[in-house]
């Protein structure tokens, strides 16, 4: 990994020259767009051509090579074909040039040379000093009036901004600039990273993380390279500044059949949102939603609740907004006594002046105006939703003025405007409006605002370090060396269990009849007999459980019979498993899995046979801190089983919490642990009773 240097990409994004190597005289090739977007942008340094066949290109002179440039160069453009790149990039760093962006295709995304050769170069850039962006990318672009560098094969250039984007695909990178000029959103910098050989989405978080006139952070991606370096940094990142994510790989399958329950509830994308949550991430759905999202972050102050007004002046698209803001887990604001008779006092008879608040149809510019302000005066109020359809006597830009200026005297609360217009005067409204957030649909708008609101309360919430307990790692990798590769045995996985001060209920490991009638009457009644075996993963389907035994005649009638229902599923039993009896609690599971892309996930969830059925669960990417395992255990569907009902006492969430922070402990010091489940969990109202009733733990070898 390249160690990130303040001001390393500065030859990248801030060049005062720049060499375009591959420069063409063809147009619509790639080498003239580059050139022809950079004079275009009116570029604020030097540009040099680079062709050996060609004098002159958009009225530049050429030259032959890097090395027959007169005058130093911060930025080279190489777009020649794959095998003449690795030349040009060691005349490019014998040259002294410090920032690369390798437009060129046909490496590691092709085929094994490609990627050696990669490698190889990717290693010269570091070696020398340098950054690269690249290969494989559509190029990068600074829209800073100062700067004015589209060093991009894109058409649309990029208007003036506070969005940092960064995509790794560079065809969907020409997409969203043509959608970003369409919504009149306008960027710091933009990056198609490509392969990102070397700089990656890490690199381009901690630049952005310093630049005081970026506000927003917005990334394409299809995959992380380093999730827990990703995590480190999006943590300290999005406490100062909003980082939003569209993550392509939605449906993707699990790339393996996992048969723990974990593994097969852990599908990829639940555990990117996993992940990307606890690292303060806003993670869109799509580009467009990305840039809705991003338009109410950069227009709109973070709300201090949830509690939201709404002001149209047509009753359907309010009604929308209603089910869109209550679907999404917003309130509708109360309004009181004061905001209601200040609106009576302007608006006509016929209007309603709950909440939402309907002027009727022939609502003018004075009336948004004075609407808006009492209604961001009211104390019960946190944002302010406006909605104006098809006027009649205003233009749809004075009622957006007149809200906005409403807007300036509140600036500690959100309002965000829907505009349902026509196609034109909707497009002048977007490109407009410079400080407010302006959306088509009052869906687009309630979305934006409730992620404005859920980032308000991430940054909120106190953080404290990942607790260490005191536990017996030597056990622990005893056992699992004595395991070497595939399922503990079953009383090895308990042995985890209590090394790391998870409780277990009392049991005894039997191999035959005679030993588990023996070991029963030792133990006392009642009892749950178990079959444990590799093939016994979900026990329960096969009859492999009894419970509740209350006797002899009743153990050594279930033990025969679950011997005989063993035999006829066609799996074997290689020992059997007595268990003390246990009542009380409620059936949570705890799993452990390991993600092909994210690495170890944890999850927790309401637990028992019908798991997979409700799928009631959460997961986690650890480190946690003590703050996101409770409220990862406090925020199940079901969570009120836990805080306890009908005369129940509520169970110890504290502790169950604890519980998971002691697994996060297990997976980051004994990473060989590939698979664990916990199911069921028994949870109580005191620590001193809660038990593991069952656990299956998998080891790989080492990696």
């Amino acid at each position: 990994m390249n160690e990130f240097r303040e001001g390393a990409l500065d030859p990248i994004f801030k060049p005062r020259s720049v060499a375009v190597i591959g420069a063409s005289r063809r147009k619509n090739s790639i080498g003239y767009s580059l050139v022809h977007n950079l004079v275009q942008n009116e570029f604020a340094g030097t540009i040099f051509p680079v062709n050996p066949t060609t004098d002159v290109i958009h009225s530049l002179r050429c030259y032959p090579s890097v090395a027959e440039i007169p005058d130093p160069v911060d930025l080279a453009v190489v777009v020649v074909p794959r095998d003449a790149v690795p030349a040009v990039v060691d005349d490019c760093l014998a040259a002294g040039i410090k920032g690369l962006v390798v437009i060129s295709a046909g490496f590691g995304e092709v085929d094994d040379e490609g990627r050696e050769m990669e490698n190889a170069i990717r290693d010269k850039v570091r070696e020398a000093g340098a950054r690269m962006v690249g290969p494989n990318c559509m190029g990068v672009l600074n829209a800073d009036p100062e700067v004015r560098l589209n060093a991009t094969f894109a058409p649309t250039p990029a208007k003036p901004g506070t969005v940092g984007f960064v995509t790794q695909s560079g065809a969907l990178g020409v997409a969203i600039l043509n959608v970003a000029a369409g919504l009149g959103i306008g960027f710091t910098q933009f990056a198609s990273m490509g392969n990102k050989a070397d700089v990656s989405g890490n690199d381009l978080l901690e630049y952005w993380e310093s630049d005081e006139n970026t506000k927003v952070i917005a990334m394409y991606l299809e995959s992380f390279g380093n999730p827990k370096r990703f995590a480190q940094i999006a943590k300290r990142v999005s406490h100062e500044k909003p980082i939003l994510i569209v993550k392509s790989g939605r449906t993707e399958e699990g790339a393996r059949a996992a048969s723990s329950h974990t593994g097969a509830l852990a599908a990829a994308d639940v555990t990117v949102s996993a992940f990307l949550d606890q690292c303060g991430v806003i993670r869109a759905n799509t580009i467009e939603e990305l840039f809705d999202i991003a338009q109410a972050l950069d227009r709109c102050p973070l709300p201090k609740g949830n509690r939201v007004a709404i002001l149209t002046n047509a009753g359907g698209p309010a009604i929308m907004a209603t089910d869109a803001f209550v679907g999404l887990g917003l309130e509708m604001a109360s309004l009181s006594e004061e905001t209601v008779q200040s609106l009576r006092s302007f608006l006509p008879a016929e209007a309603s002046v709950a909440n939402p608040v309907d002027m009727i149809a022939a609502a003018n510019v004075d009336e948004y105006a004075k609407a808006t302000k009492h209604l961001l005066e009211d104390p019960g109020v946190d944002m302010v939703l406006a909605i104006h359809v098809a006027p009649l006597t205003s233009t749809p830009l004075e009622i957006l003025h007149a809200i906005g200026n409403s807007a300036t005297d509140r600036p500690d609360k959100p309002v965000a405007v829907v505009m349902m217009a026509s196609e034109d005067s909707y497009g002048d409204v977007r490109t407009q409006a410079e400080s407010i957030a302006v959306y088509r649909f009052p869906e687009s708008a309630a979305t934006a605002m409730a992620r404005l609101y859920e980032y308000s309360q991430w940054r909120d919430r106190p953080s404290t370090p990942a607790p260490e307990f005191d536990v017996d790692d030597d056990a622990v990798c005893a056992l699992i060396n004595a395991t070497c590769e595939g399922y503990m045995d079953v009383e090895s996985a308990f042995s985890v269990l209590e090394a790391y001060g998870i409780p277990v209920v009392e049991r005894r490991i039997v191999g035959s009849e005679s030993e588990a009638l023996r070991a029963a009457e030792e133990m006392g009644y009642p009892l749950v007999l178990k079959a444990v075996g590799p093939e016994l993963v979900h026990k329960s389907d096969v009859g492999a459980v009894a419970v509740d035994l209350r006797s002899m005649e009743e153990f050594y009638r279930a033990f025969t019979e679950m011997e005989k229902r063993i035999q006829a599923a066609g799996v074997r039993a290689e020992s059997f498993l007595l268990q003390r009896m246990v009542r009380k609690g409620h059936e949570v599971i705890y799993g452990l899995s390991v993600d092909q892309k994210l690495g170890t996930t944890l999850m927790f969830g309401l637990g028992g046979k019908y798991v997979e059925v409700f799928g009631d669960v959460r997961f986690a990417v650890p480190p946690l801190s003590k703050e996101e395992a409770l409220e990862i255990v406090e925020g199940l569907r079901g969570h009120r089983l836990l805080e306890g009902v009908r005369g129940e006492a509520p169970t110890d969430r504290e502790f169950l919490a604890e519980v998971l922070l002691r697994l996060a402990q297990l997976s980051e010091r004994h990473p060989r642990i590939a698979e664990l489940d916990i199911n069921p969990f028994l949870a109580t109202s005191s620590r001193a009773e809660a038990l593991a009733v069952d656990v299956r733990i998998r080891v790989e070898p080492v990696r």
